[in-house]
């Protein structure tokens, strides 16, 4: 699994982003972050981990014009997060990394870690950081934590979709998206007996990912990382206060 592809989402949410208008650019992924906008950042770190091809997903034409300059493919945008990803699946194909531009402090080397355990049977890999590996690296961060028997965990944004066999999982994606408004029904996919472990303190985020996988005909396995900056993007004004200070330092 040498040679893969990345896709990078980079849309702008509907009616504009509260960072991109405090920071009075077009798009977030245009904001600056010491010197240098967020996109080129992820594209530097993603190019640095040996990435061969990189797709970005953006609709916005400065957003289009910053990655084109950089030698990124353009995928059009489309309604949401999942179906973005899909089409860059599409254009890309398998093993592709997928990130987002809000994610400035991201390193090759998180990267890489990422890439080199994963397991060769799995067909979607998810990285998550531990709450105490989060809050080592940087305790006044603020964010919700999922909640399961093994801990708390938060996600860093970076998945690996390794197989063609992967594309199952967009659908699966896409149904979670539509109900993003009705938790229950994202709830109930999990079926009543592993609920009941959930409710009971009892049900693993591995035993939850795999689960899922089974029900979208893919094998998914979650990944801890050690690196508790790879936690950490920009989804409000306070996020880009905290990255510019990490930066900084």
């Amino acid at each position: 699994m040498n040679r893969y592809s990345a896709l990078i989402l980079a849309g702008s949410r509907p009616g504009g982003d509260p960072v991109a208008r405090a920071e009075g650019v077009g798009a977030k992924a245009l904001v600056d972050v010491a010197g240098q906008e967020m996109l080129s950042r992820v594209i530097a770190a993603v190019r640095e981990a040996g990435a061969d091809r990189i797709g970005v997903v953006a609709s916005d034409p400065d957003t289009i014009a910053l990655a084109e300059a950089q030698g990124c493919v353009i995928i059009p945008a489309a309604s949401g997060p999942s179906e973005s990803a899909a089409r860059g699946f599409a254009a890309l194909g398998a093993p592709m990394l997928l990130t987002t531009s809000d994610h400035p402090l991201l390193q090759g080397q998180w990267i890489e870690d990422f890439r080199q355990t994963v397991q060769p049977t799995s067909d979607v890999a998810v990285l998550l950081a531990r709450r105490d590996v989060v809050e080592a690296a940087v305790p006044q961060t603020q964010r919700t934590w999922l909640r399961f028997a093994d801990g708390e965990w938060s996600g860093c944004n970076l998945f690996l979709f390794r197989t063609p066999a992967a594309v199952a999982a967009f659908a699966l994606w896409q149904a979670v998206e539509r109900d993003r408004k009705r938790p229950w029904r994202i709830v109930r996919r999990l079926g009543p007996g592993l609920l009941l472990r959930y409710l009971a303190g009892r049900l693993s985020l591995a035993d939850a990912v795999a689960h899922l996988g089974r029900k979208a005909g893919v094998v998914v396995e979650a990944l801890a990382t050690p690196h508790g900056l790879a936690a950490v993007d920009v989804d409000k004004v306070e996020d880009l206060a905290l990255v510019r200070q990490i930066l900084s330092r």
